[in-house]
């Protein structure tokens, strides 16, 4: 006998004893004979394409409509709401998210080895990790577990064409162009503001035709982010950054990110989509991919 939902209930702890009753129905489904068991999961099937149906054309007319994409938002947050359409794909985290996800089911194998990983970023569909530990620096090791972690991605994240290890102390996000002699900002680079309109402990958007995109000073460290929450892709520009404790919190629904990284605080499998960023002769560049 199943208790009822009512309005002593949190959404955290319905959704976990909704959660408990599919698990448990799931259970006895794989119980039965054969032939029962397919007649279930095609009955399953049947009502998840159904529902994803109903459901889509719901999400639809609500986006069509400026009053109904409000409501959408607010339908969104609620915890319940949002496993319903991300169980039937019509919500979707970001490719970071994703890759963070797919990184951390990795990560218990990765330290069996005496090592660990790290996300630099994600761009152009190609994943930038950083190795830890024993593996790093150990080129045999090193190239194993590039394998290993190259094909959960792309088993779990087909988008993603590659990955690259970057060296120890390496920082592809910013790129000094004094440094390494780089003087052309076409080829995907966009010009920003002047380095001096983003002083340490500021942000400022910058739209492109490509992208909405955060740049955020911290501490002199320029970084570029999406200008998206990874919670529902709501705008940031408009929240708070703290330079003491280095967080940025969405001004929608109190996501907290390290303003630095870009990994999220408050949902640590997700994360802020970064971009290549550069300073050159005064000025801020970003190469922005399209998203």
């Amino acid at each position: 006998m199943t208790t009822p939902l009512n309005g002593h209930d949190t959404a955290i702890d319905a959704l976990e004893r909704l959660a408990l009753r599919i698990e448990q129905a799931i259970a006895a489904v794989g119980k039965l004979d054969d032939q029962a068991r397919e007649c279930a999961l095609e009955l399953q099937r049947a009502i998840e394409t159904f529902h994803k149906e109903a459901l889509t054309r719901i999400v639809r007319r609500l986006k069509d409509d400026p009053r109904g994409k409000e409501l959408l938002f607010d339908l969104v947050d609620d915890p319940l709401i949002y496993a319903l359409f991300a169980r039937h794909e019509i919500v979707r985290p970001n490719i970071v998210a994703r890759v963070s996800r797919v990184l951390d089911a990795a990560r218990p194998y990765i330290r069996s080895h005496g090592g660990d990983v790290e996300l630099v970023e994600v761009r152009e569909n190609v994943v930038y990790v950083r190795l830890h530990g024993s593996c790093n620096g150990c080129s045999l090791s090193a190239v194993t577990l590039r394998n290993e972690i190259e094909a959960a991605l792309r088993a779990n994240v087909p988008e993603i064409v590659g990955v690259q290890v970057v060296a120890a102390g390496a920082v592809p996000a910013l790129i000094m162009p004094e440094s390494i002699g780089v003087r052309d900002p076409l080829a995907g680079w966009v010009a920003g503001p002047p380095a001096s309109d983003v002083p340490p402990g500021a942000m400022r958007r910058l739209e492109t035709d490509h992208a909405d995109i955060l740049i955020i000073n911290l501490d002199g460290r320029l970084s570029a982010f999406r200008n998206a929450c990874a919670h529902q892709g709501l705008p940031l520009n408009g929240g708070l950054l703290d330079p003491e404790s280095g967080t940025l919190t969405c001004p929608w629904h109190g996501f907290c990110y390290d303003a630095s990284s870009g990994e999220c605080l408050t949902v640590p499998q997700a994360q802020l989509e970064p971009f290549p960023l550069r300073v050159e002769q005064g000025r801020i560049w970003v190469r922005p991919t399209q998203g």
